[in-house]
């Protein structure tokens, strides 16, 4: 069985969501969740300051408008990464239920390499949402130079995806199941 790229390469400054990219700092805020509260004008907060590869989440039409001064990505990890931390996911079908879609928060994308070895696809976690300077994101994307960014039709799904999470409704009971 052929699969078709879910990718191609770029090599520019301008950013559009489905870009990955690789090696961004991201600034985590250190605090005491049991003494947390409003920082009180002047004080510092501690961050510890990550590496993370991340892709884009915000609208191309945003970034391409300068409509946002911060854009969200989440995280993407190779597969072997993520089994690393979450080793409840080395278990028999448990990628194939991400695959079909039936583990909130998480979504495949095949490998820019190889995109017929499943072993090597990507893994993002919706879970976690981070927001970055534009400014800083274009001098990055400018600094790693060529880069990976999602083709049509992968895009959109990816995109569904994310909106299919962050759009989910928990209600307080439901009608009762038919008998």
């Amino acid at each position: 069985m052929t699969v078709e790229h879910f990718w191609i390469n770029v090599n520019e400054g301008n950013l559009r969501q489905g870009d990955y990219l690789q090696n961004c700092l991201v600034p985590i805020p250190v605090f005491d969740p049991d003494n947390f509260s409003r920082n009180p004008e002047g004080q510092e907060i501690d961050a510890e300051v990550k590496e993370l590869d991340l892709i884009i989440l915000t609208q191309s039409c945003d970034l391409e408008n300068h409509k946002a001064l911060f854009v969200a990505l989440c995280p993407i990890y190779p597969i072997v990464e993520f089994e690393r931390v979450n080793p409840d996911f080395t278990r028999k079908g448990k990628w194939n239920d991400v695959r079909r879609g039936r583990i909130e928060g998480l979504h495949l994308l095949a490998s820019p390499i190889d995109p017929a070895n499943n072993r090597d696809a990507l893994v993002v976690d919706f879970r976690q949402i981070y927001s970055l300077p534009f400014t800083y994101l274009v001098r990055h994307a400018e600094k790693i130079g060529s880069r990976w960014r999602l083709k049509s039709p992968f895009l959109e799904h990816f995109s569904q995806t994310f909106a299919r999470f962050f759009m989910r409704v928990g209600l307080p009971s439901s009608i009762p199941e038919f008998q």
